[in-house]
């Protein structure tokens, strides 16, 4: 069952940094199985609040491959270039179950 990650980005910090990040993290993503579905289009809010920020949504064939990704060496490069480029706030959602 596919698994998602959902990043909603926040208040970026060093424009040079967020791009090296975005760099590493599409290769990473793309060695461990994943695939963009959303990176970054508009957003329109339409209930509650408050107003959304830059969405990133990735899909990985289960929720297993996705931490694996995510505890990866090859990501943590990424990680560390993310600590001083961006704020963000990162979900991980299971795929729904077949009825």
């Amino acid at each position: 069952m596919s698994a998602y990650v959902i990043s909603e980005v926040d208040d970026v910090r060093d424009p040079a940094g967020f791009e090296v990040y975005r760099t590493i993290a599409a290769k990473t993503i793309a060695q461990y199985g994943g695939q963009y579905l959303i990176r970054g289009g508009a957003a329109d809010l339409i209930e509650g609040g408050p107003p959304p920020k830059t969405i990133i949504v990735v899909e990985f064939p289960t929720l297993e491959r996705l931490r694996e990704w995510y505890a990866s060496p090859e990501y943590a490069e990424a990680l560390k270039v993310r600590q001083t480029a961006f704020d963000r706030r990162l979900i991980f959602v299971d795929g729904v179950l077949p009825v």
